[in-house]
């Protein structure tokens, strides 16, 4: 690997100012004031016009959630569309900006959010220089009683001429992941539920292998079991692996894949960040590690290499200097509207020539686009 910085260009394309809330799906029934709290982690994919797009998601929130003694959430209702529910300030924990902790429940963590999420379809230039459309036409917003907390983090896969695309969706009914399909990149038909746990990070190989699906899988859970004395690997989330013969059933693969190295003491989780490609050299993955800081923690972005006739064989992987890491200088534009710091969380790669074009969250503010030489994943 190449010990240099691998960046030829970077900046942010997409902000909230850019982002048009008199169309937002919230309009029709939400009357309370309401702003952008992030237009961030976008999905990438080529249309079949040679431009990019970004499937945005789009954080929208309460400009005044807090009215008196209460403070209001935000909730998609199959009946009422988008609605408000209040509650008491003196029963909940809002310490975390992004979510309302409902005491009654504790130790056991039942949330509420002042901000709710919906896909929008932004169109790029082919090189990714500047936004050619806002396709508001095409939102992506809560269909189903399992999205009424929002549609997050999607992920875009381009398979033999198919666009799949996975969410994240949320309701008090579960967290999942969720799978859309496309035959041109913008008009999506909602498949249904694909993984019944709380999965925050699964991602489509750009390509089947031996006529199968795979997929990087991330799932959850409160409680993990301490790892040996002699392992190499610290407990927590790993990053997994499944296959399916349709992209609509899944079976986990027996191993885990990518799992936290005990050399990062200070690691909190990883998960996957890009659909893995296919190269000369085998599947590139770009994913996520994240390390304790003041507040949710720092996300920098790192690689690794699996076969490419075997996806669950690992040939490479490296956490020990980060591809990405967030860039002060590219949000201080930015400075009044920044909640967290140290956040950079990778969501899309495109080959183009020598290069790679990576798109990014940015501070769970903003659309980063960077620009690597291919050079730099060569070992």
């Amino acid at each position: 690997m190449n010990d240099k910085s691998p960046i030829i260009s970077d900046k942010i394309i997409i902000e909230p100012k850019d982002i048009d809330l008199s169309k937002s799906p919230l309009r029709k029934t939400i009357k309370y004031e309401t702003f952008v709290l992030g237009a961030f982690n976008p999905a990438l994919s080529r249309l079949p016009n040679g431009n990019l797009i970004l499937m945005v998601r789009v954080a929208e929130a309460l400009k005044k959630p807090i009215v008196g003694q209460e403070i209001m959430g935000l909730r998609w209702d199959a009946e009422k569309s988008y609605c408000v529910d209040k509650y008491p300030l003196d029963q909940v924990d809002i310490s975390d900006p992004r979510v309302i902790i409902l005491k009654k429940y504790l130790p056991t963590q039942v949330l509420a959010l002042t901000s709710i999420s919906w896909i929008l379809p932004v169109e790029l230039d082919a090189k990714a220089q500047e936004v050619v459309h806002f396709h508001y036409d095409k939102i992506i917003s809560a269909q189903k009683s399992f999205q009424e907390y929002g549609v997050e983090d999607p992920r875009l896969s381009l398979i033999d001429g198919k666009y799949y695309m996975t969410t994240c969706s949320v309701s008090s009914e579960r967290q999942n992941t969720t799978l859309y399909s496309s035959q041109d990149g913008l008009n999506y038909k909602l498949e249904g539920v694909v993984l019944d746990h709380q999965n925050k990070d699964m991602l489509l190989f750009e390509g089947k292998v031996n006529k199968h699906f795979y997929a990087l899988t991330r799932p959850l859970g409160d409680v993990y079991f301490n790892s040996p004395p002699h392992s190499n690997y610290l407990p927590g989330p790993s990053i997994n692996m499944a296959q399916s013969p349709d992209s609509l059933h899944w079976k986990p693969c027996d191993n885990a894949f990518i799992r936290s190295p005990r050399t990062k003491e200070k690691s909190l989780k990883i998960g996957g960040g890009s659909p893995p490609i296919l190269t000369e050299q085998g599947w590139l993955i770009l994913f996520h590690g994240v390390e304790k800081n003041k507040d949710v923690g720092a996300y920098k972005t790192y690689w690794a290499l699996s076969h490419k006739d075997r996806p669950w064989e690992l040939l490479y992987v490296d956490m020990n200097k980060a591809v990405l890491e967030a860039n002060p200088l590219l949000t201080k534009h930015l400075e009044e509207n920044i909640y967290l710091t140290q956040v950079v969380f990778t969501t899309g790669i495109l080959a183009q020539g020598e290069e790679y074009i990576i798109a990014s969250g940015e501070l769970d503010l903003c659309c980063r686009i960077t620009k690597i030489s291919k050079d730099y994943f060569l070992q």
